[in-house]
């Protein structure tokens, strides 16, 4: 079973995608912001994480850019989400595997997962 990592402050969001996922047959959990996201990454290495953007205490930018730079995590697939364009994220971070602009559909999300892990 393929294990996402949802890291989201806006919690209800992060729960209704917790649980459609869930469905799909993935082990989710859960962090509310990008250093609560680093210690889930870095004690149980996920195969991918769901990454917003903008969140307090550390961005995503910041996460990724230190889940890239240990050797544990720098395999791990990223899908960073944002209400803002893909180029202001990018100027933050690039490294990233897909990126989806909020609100983005379930179909959406679903397919960008499936194309990552499974293609």
């Amino acid at each position: 079973m393929k294990s996402i990592l949802i890291v989201d402050d806006e919690l209800a969001t992060a729960e209704a995608l917790a649980l459609i996922l869930e469905d799909e047959g993935y082990r989710v959990s859960r962090a509310s912001n990008g250093l609560q996201g680093l210690q889930r990454a870095t004690e149980d290495p996920p195969d991918l994480v769901i990454l917003d953007f903008m969140m307090p205490v550390m961005t995503g930018a910041e996460m990724a850019s230190k889940l890239r730079a240990e050797a544990a995590t720098r395999q791990v697939k990223i899908i960073m989400n944002s209400a803002l364009g893909e180029g202001a994220v990018r100027e933050h971070f690039a490294g990233y595997d897909a990126f989806l602009r909020k609100p983005y559909t379930i179909d959406k999300i679903i397919d960008a997962i499936r194309g990552l892990l499974d293609g």
